[in-house]
């Protein structure tokens, strides 16, 4: 391997046991029939092609795509005929015949492409990595309106993304039923968008920016540090030198929203490329459907730019550089509030100013592809000033995280691993005020009520060994201690099994520890917008906890097509947790560490189906399960909003040549638990769930057209078919200063039927 795309696509195990060992088998062969194992580049750029799609000439069923880094295994069918066949969109597609030795395969850019006929896709769930780990591509991104992260998800079942409140428009994911502080966010496999960004970050990235996504479900690797607990979700932004030279989208629904997005790459010399890409929105119109009062969305305007720069020497080195930078600013609350001129209306505002820069630095060693030395330097400055009604919360966090990385074998590449030295710096200043003094504090005590400064300093050091055979066992054990300057030494274990038991069939089995520190007021928002006071216990501890889990996958022929089941269950037990406890006092929310003797915990089990029923026709339906539960106030009780059951189907069909793209899309919540409404006696211990209220089940209906044109291609969509609307979203919305509001108890839509269009134009 002369290149690589540079060390933090190979910061996950997947990436790993692809892009080092290059062993994975996507199927199960007879024993005594060895895969073919090899690489697919760009030809003239020398860089890895993912995605491509390998098959057998005489046995096109079998067949596998190429990992991050352009690496393939695939099962040698006894008999087969010897040539393989390799096609990528964008490039010429080419026959090689195999032989017994590593393939290393270059492909052709099409000098023009024109309409492509898709024969199949690459299953989502992936064969060839030892976790968990499902892919969102960019052709799934269009299914729905896709204007940020947010909003990725609509047609996947395993994440799901919920609003916080009635009033603010911030959302959060929530992945093994687990808030998605617990589950690791990364950018291209840095971590990003962490900490203070928690309330609104699904809104900082753009869904046209976005190349693709992988949810990793369970204990990835040790080398992304130690935050993860529930999974991972890693977001790959488009790269220089493989987008579109031009993509443009608009977008506007009847909300009065619109949303504007331009990418931009281009070569810059033979060796360097960069991409441009640039995103704004506007809401300015106030909208209040259900005639409470209170705009159902806040006028909001984002502003946000970023710009990626990758160098290739031809040679094993590669260094990439991004710089990025955000303004954004929101107003919400009631109809008649101006943040100029209050006048006495209950109202939200938030502005937010963000910058970001990384340089990820490689070298592989020249006909050694396996061993390379990576050095992974990120830094963020992340400011907001908000206002909630009489409250004001601001903060500032500046992080700075580097990783140096080496990754070789011992003795052959059966036998890999990675080892390497972190640095984490996160400097976080919160300033909370509620509008209210009391007379016996004196000035010093308030300063300390007001302020939360935290300072953390966590030099780390980590190792990992891969073991995979050449049929169909891969194991991957990870250790790795860090000393926080603040909480001491902290070790985190993890283990990762893929074994394939049978041709199509693959277990799984992940377990490991993590651990995190918590930001109470930034991962509690959505109760900002109440009349809750926050009762913050003032030493709290970090929250650690175990992850044990593992999935069965079945690929299989149906209705003459492939088609896939995968079921997983993963169980999360705390050691330790920072709990929000809503129940105990109706008029406060009580954040403190969990009590000794107590339990918090989350087991989630899914089963999912996706088929072919005819041609151009792909459906998926899932059922998830999901039984999370705290102890609060010696009482262990269901986790609040969560529901029990999830229910999810989506159907997508596409035209020859894919000029037609139909999608459709139902998600079906069951019960959900609420917090009692404040000025209420709150929840009656020792009674169980008996006494607590739940929201009714319901379910949401979205659909999407997609005309597609030789360089543009138009959509049109309703979310909400069914106009269906939580009843009073907001509590007390008569008298927001009052002691029974409450905007923070939202568990289904507020505006109701939401109709939208756009338009994409790219040039290849």
């Amino acid at each position: 391997m002369n290149s690589f795309a540079g060390p933090a696509r190979r910061l996950t195990v997947a990436s790993l046991v692809l892009g080092s060992a290059l062993t994975a088998t996507a199927q199960t062969s007879d024993v005594s029939t060895a895969p073919v194992r090899g690489q697919v580049f760009d030809g003239s750029t020398n860089s890895p092609v993912p995605g491509a799609v390998i098959r057998w000439l005489s046995t096109p069923t079998e067949a596998a795509t190429t990992d991050a880094q352009g690496a393939f295994s695939l099962v040698r069918p006894a008999g087969a005929d010897a040539r393989l066949i390799i096609s990528f969109l964008g490039y010429q597609s080419d026959t090689v015949r195999a032989g017994g030795g590593y393939l290393r395969i270059p492909l052709r850019r099409s000098a023009e492409l024109g309409e492509v006929k898709v024969e199949g896709r690459a299953p989502s769930y992936s064969g060839l990595t030892p976790t968990n780990t499902q892919v969102i591509t960019s052709r799934d991104l269009t299914k729905s309106a896709c204007c940020n992260l947010a909003e990725s998800f609509e047609t996947n079942a395993s994440v799901e993304v919920s609003t916080t409140d009635a009033v603010s428009g911030a959302k959060q994911i929530q992945l093994l039923g687990l808030d998605g502080a617990y589950s690791l966010l990364t950018i291209d496999n840095l971590p990003a968008l962490r900490g203070l960004a928690s309330p609104y970050r699904l809104g900082y990235l753009a869904g046209p920016w976005i190349e693709s996504i992988d949810i990793i479900k369970g204990m990835g690797s040790v080398v992304n540090g130690y935050e993860s607990i529930s999974g991972q979700v890693n977001v790959r932004l488009k790269e220089p030198d493989k987008a579109e030279r031009l993509l443009f989208n608009a977008y506007g629904n009847d909300l009065g929203k619109f949303d504007v997005n331009l990418n931009l790459a281009t070569p810059v010399g033979k060796k360097v490329s960069t991409a441009l890409l640039l995103h704004t929105d506007h809401l300015g119109r106030r909208v209040d459907r259900n005639q409470d009062g209170f705009l159902d969305l806040p006028l909001a305007t984002q502003y946000n730019v970023f710009n990626k720069w990758k160098y290739l020497s031809g040679k094993g080195l590669v260094l990439e550089v991004g710089l990025g930078a955000l303004r954004e600013t929101r107003q919400g609350g009631q109809l008649g509030y101006r943040q100029e001129n209050p006048g006495g209306f209950y109202g939200t505002t938030q502005e937010t100013n963000r910058h970001t820069g990384y340089a990820k630095t490689s070298y592989t060693w020249p006909g050694r592809p396996y061993q390379s030395l990576g050095l992974l330097l990120s830094g963020t400055n992340h400011d907001f000033a908000s206002r909630y009604g009489l409250r004001t919360y601001d903060g500032t966090q500046r992080t700075g995280l580097a990783t140096l990385l080496f990754q070789s074998i011992l003795g052959t590449t059966a036998h890999t691993y990675r080892a390497g030295l972190s640095f984490l710096h996160d400097d976080y200043r919160e300033v909370y005020k509620t509008g209210f003094t009391y007379p016996t504090e004196t000035v010093a005590q308030r300063y300390a009520r007001e302020h939360r400064n935290r300072l953390e300093q966590v030099p780390g050091a980590f190792a990992e060994y891969t073991y995979q055979n050449t049929r169909n066992l891969t194991v991957v054990g990870g250790l790795r201690l860090d000393h926080h300057n603040l909480y001491g030494w902290y070790l985190t274990p993890r283990l990762n099994v893929k074994y394939d038991p049978a041709k199509n069939t693959v277990l799984r089995l992940a377990a490991g520890r993590g651990f995190r520190t918590a930001n109470p007021i930034a991962e509690n928002a959505g109760m900002l917008v109440s009349s809750r006071e926050f009762v913050i216990s003032p030493v709290l501890r970090p929250e650690t906890a175990w992850n044990v889990g593992g999935s069965f996958t079945q690929y299989f022929n149906a209705f003459g097509h492939p088609a896939t089941f995968i079921t997983d269950y993963y169980h999360t037990e705390f050691e330790n947790q920072v709990v929000a406890d809503p129940y105990t006092n109706s008029q406060q929310l009580l954040i403190t560490n969990l009590v000794a003797g107590g339990r918090s915990y989350s087991r989630s089990f899914q089963a999912e189906v996706q088929v072919e029923p005819v041609k151009g026709l792909q459906a998926k339906a899932a059922y998830k399960y999901l039984d999370v539960a705290t102890t609060y106030n010696g009482e262990l009780l269901p986790k609040v909003l969560t529901p029990r059951h999830r229910l999810f189907l989506n159907l997508g069909y596409a035209t020859a040549f894919d000029k037609w793209r139909a999608d459709f899309t139902v998600q079906g919540f069951g019960k959900r638990p609420l917090a009692h409404e404040p000025g209420s006696s709150g929840h009656q211990h020792g009674t169980g769930e008996n006494t607590l209220p739940f929201a009714p089940r319901y379910a949401l209906l979205n659909t999407q057209l997609t005309r597609a044109f030789k360089r543009f291609e138009v959509y049109a969509g309703v979310e909400n078919l069914t106009n269906y609307r939580q009843t009073d979203p907001i509590q007390g919305a008569y008298a927001p200063f009052g002691p029974d509001f409450d905007a923070a108890m939202i568990w289904g839509p507020v505006y109701g039927r939401l109709t939208y269009a756009g338009l994409r134009f790219t040039l290849h």
